[in-house]
């Protein structure tokens, strides 16, 4: 009951109201929100603002998590559902920053053999089904710094996420009325399949190799050029970019 009753009391407060001052400072510290139109930087500070009453915060590694981290963070994680909506970011409460690299524990399972090993892996970004996301903020800030180098942390987390909102990861989100899962699936499946081929030839590609290690890595991988090189992967892979801004941007 208690449980209940706190979360019906949030529910009922409104929004924490991002300030003028904090909002400017932001937008001017990054051309990837200076290149926003007056409407949609209205309605990402709207879900910004949101994001911050729904997610809790905390700091882990040492890192020391100032208000500054959290709005740029919430900024970052609502760009991808400016057209989508807030609610594409429900069902999970947490998001954990690191200074930097952070090194977490796998297992792999070999299919054919069946053996199972455990390693380590240093990271800059995971996100969980149902568990928090965890970010690197020294890449974080890179991103901020260098918007349109082809990389953004948060935006490819959050990707993971809309992936799972069907319960699998796949590189197959919910998608919108106006596409077809037979479409995506062919379009991603052609795109993937071309970035694979050229990896397995040693040849150079515009898309990050990392891409290629499996579907849902090849949709993060792509959402993140959408964001923060959206002419070089056009030119580079004009169906998949064509998709996806369909997909994010619902054209």
């Amino acid at each position: 009951m208690r449980t209940w009753l706190e979360r019906f009391q949030r529910a009922l407060q409104p929004s924490p109201r991002i300030g003028d001052a904090d909002w400017h400072s932001l937008c001017g510290c990054s051309l990837l929100f200076g290149r926003l139109d007056d409407g949609q930087r209205a309605a990402l500070r709207a879900l910004a603002e949101r994001f911050l009453a729904s997610k809790r915060f905390s700091a882990a590694g040492g890192h020391v998590l100032e208000p500054g981290h959290c709005l740029a963070i919430a900024a970052l994680a609502c760009l991808p559902v400016l057209r989508i909506g807030f609610g594409a970011l429900a069902g999970w409460r947490e998001v954990i920053v690191y200074p930097g690299e952070f090194r977490v524990k796998r297992e792999h399972h070999d299919e054919h053999s069946g053996v199972v090993t455990e390693g380590e892996e240093d990271l800059i970004g995971e996100a969980w089904e149902r568990g928090p996301l965890v970010l690197s903020w020294a890449d974080v800030a890179t991103d901020l710094a260098h918007p349109f180098d082809g990389f953004n942390v948060v935006v490819h987390e959050i990707a993971h996420k809309l992936d799972l909102l069907d319960g699998a990861m796949n590189g197959v989100p919910q998608l919108p009325p106006s596409l077809a899962r037979r479409e995506w699936i062919a379009t991603m499946q052609a795109g993937y399949d071309r970035l694979v081929r050229a990896v397995e030839r040693g040849r150079d590609t515009f898309i990050d190799p990392y891409a290629a290690e499996s579907a849902d890595e090849f949709f993060a991988v792509t959402s993140e050029l959408h964001f923060s090189d959206p002419g070089g992967f056009a030119r580079a892979e004009p169906a998949v970019a064509a998709l996806l801004a369909r997909y994010y941007d619902h054209r």
